[in-house]
């Protein structure tokens, strides 16, 4: 979240139903994309549309389950079934062999996803539209021009996939435990140092893993900068420092790094235990929200470096296959409402960042939004958007991933 993701990409809640769905049998033969607004939402009505998402948060899944779904189903009778997953990558992967198999049909109706599974779905033909142009909570209420919005991990979106929610990454840790955070990678080199076997992070390729190299990255080999650029081999050969950095910490780490959590949820479960001091994620909410819930002690807090961390955006998109296209397109609408987004903001339900342009919101929506409280652990929209930095092309984080494998973990 983030992501982001986010990231992307992650299974410990359900929906009611968790088996394999079944592909209802009919296939629109009207070209949903000429019809108006008018005619998708009447020709939507009473499909199934099943999203494929990552399962791995609570929050996420209750937003889902209990806000989103009944009001769908009432305003337009359009069932959302959500389907969880532990990677989304799992279900590109499945699109790609329904893809040579030539199945005209299948199962998959909207996915969450960015970053490099959209670059593989893209690449591949996997996704239907392009469908931003027909949302008309698109036009009305999100910024199209926005970089972050046509760009996804430097790939061109064309329309292809519409923005759900905003995440930036950020550090958690135990105030009680730590009393002055570390504000740049050298700083945290050295309490990792000071604290052995109270630090670690998730084994790449998990997103959150990956995330956290890439901020060593950034802060190691002279910022961000020289990465917004089409990937280059040379630059790649140019990394020495990081993976230095990466195992001096190594023995420091929990384990002595000689394992790591494979997952963002295990890491957040050994923060909960006190085995380690810190956790991190692209959810700004997520310290407060599991305060709330009583999973992380009262003494949590978070913080950014003070070079930035990294933000971006995650998305939905229809698969090629769909057979429900026009009640895809409903529900993406639907999610991309202010009453839906302002409910999503909200901690209570996830506590995400909005992909709403403000300038659009009437003030009463902008008093809405001002009067949520985020909770004690999330930081202010000030110190979160004066404090980051952005995504590099997917080809980079492809490269990241493999040779952390390669120089890291083998070593």
């Amino acid at each position: 979240m983030v992501g982001f993701i986010c990231a992307l990409g992650l299974l410990t809640a359900c929906s009611s139903d968790s088996k394999e769905p079944v592909a209802e049998s009919e296939q629109p033969t009207e070209d949903i994309l000429a019809l108006n607004w008018e005619q998708i939402t009447e020709q939507a009505k009473g499909q199934q549309v099943n999203i494929y998402m990552y399962g791995g948060s609570d929050t996420t899944n209750r937003y889902l389950d209990e806000w989103i779904k009944p009001r769908l189903q009432e305003e337009y009778e359009v069932d959302l079934r959500r389907v969880p997953v532990s990677d989304i990558e799992e279900t590109i992967n499945q699109l790609l062999v329904e893809k040579k198999a030539g199945k005209e049909t299948g199962s998959i109706d909207l996915l969450w996803l960015n970053g490099e599974n959209f670059r593989t779905a893209k690449s591949n033909d996997l996704l239907w539209g392009p469908i931003t142009e027909k949302l008309p909570n698109f036009n009305e209420y999100v910024d199209g021009e926005a970089a972050d919005i046509q760009f996804d991990f430097g790939i061109e979106t064309d329309g292809l996939e519409a923005p759900w929610g905003k995440a930036q990454f950020v550090f958690v840790y135990d105030q009680d435990k730590v009393a002055e955070p570390p504000q740049t990678m050298e700083e945290l080199k050295q309490w990792v140092e000071e604290n052995p076997g109270k630090f670690t992070y998730p084994s790449p390729p998990d997103f959150t893993g990956s995330a956290f190299i890439r901020h060593v990255l950034y802060e190691t080999t002279g910022g961000h900068e020289q990465y917004m650029k089409p990937f280059s081999e040379e630059v790649v050969g140019n990394w020495q420092p990081m993976w230095d950095y990466l195992n001096e910490i190594k023995p420091f780490l929990w384990r002595e790094g000689k394992t790591y959590p494979e997952n963002s949820a295990k890491l957040d479960q050994l923060y909960s235990n006190g085995e380690v001091w810190m956790t991190m994620g692209y959810d700004p909410a997520k310290a407060s929200n599991e305060m709330m819930k009583g999973t992380f002690q009262d003494s949590t807090r978070t913080f950014v470096l003070k070079n930035g961390t990294l933000a971006n955006t995650h998305f939905l998109a229809i698969p090629y296959n769909s057979g429900k296209q026009a009640g895809a397109m409903v529900a993406i609408n639907f999610l991309l409402s202010p009453e839906a987004q302002i409910t999503k903001f909200d901690p209570q339900y996830w506590g995400e960042g909005m992909v709403l342009d403000m300038d659009k919101l009437s003030d009463e929506q902008r008093q809405q939004i001002e009067a949520i409280d985020r909770g004690v652990a999330t930081l202010s929209n000030e110190v979160l958007s004066d404090h980051q930095v952005p995504e590099i092309p997917a080809e980079y984080v492809e490269a990241l991933e493999k040779q952390w494998h390669e120089h890291v973990a083998k070593p």
